[in-house]
């Protein structure tokens, strides 16, 4: 009899999903329902990699937050959400300090913005990478919140 690949629980061989907890049970592709999930191949690192990525990260981190595999993964959908937040942070500047910096000649700091934002990407893209939960300045700390309201 085979064990659920989560909590260790007896499953039926067909069982798409174990009854104890609810997780997904890996399986031929014809046991799976019809409307599986099609993330069901992606690791949590690469979701939480994917999310990050300048300018379509944001794609990414909604796609992961209403994907079933990482529903109950509290670090995969941290890096969700610090990645919205961070996308925000990116809008704002575009929006708000972009025409506002443009009034002020002969100062690059929009420039410096822009800098910002691109390196805190790559900073996380690289921590996630190494499967580390780092909680960038307010943007990690409403992540978390949002993580927590789950």
């Amino acid at each position: 009899m085979p064990f659920c690949s989560q909590c260790g629980q007896p499953v039926g061989g067909s069982d798409a999903y174990c009854p104890h907890c609810g997780r997904p049970q890996p399986g031929p592709a014809a046991a799976r329902p019809a409307g599986h999930d099609p993330l069901s191949q992606f690791s949590p690192r690469t979701a939480a990699i994917l999310c990050y990525v300048p300018g379509l990260g944001w794609i990414a981190s909604i796609v992961v937050l209403a994907s079933e595999k990482f529903r109950n993964d509290r670090d995969v959908r941290f890096h969700a959400f610090q990645g919205l937040y961070l996308f925000v942070a990116w809008l704002l500047d575009g929006w708000v300090l972009r025409p506002m910096f443009s009034m002020i000649p002969r100062m690059p700091l929009n420039s410096l913005v822009e800098l910002a934002l691109l390196g805190m990407s790559i900073f996380m893209m690289v921590k996630a990478a190494h499967n580390e939960t780092y909680s960038l300045p307010i943007f990690g700390e409403l992540a978390h919140r949002s993580v927590a309201e789950h």
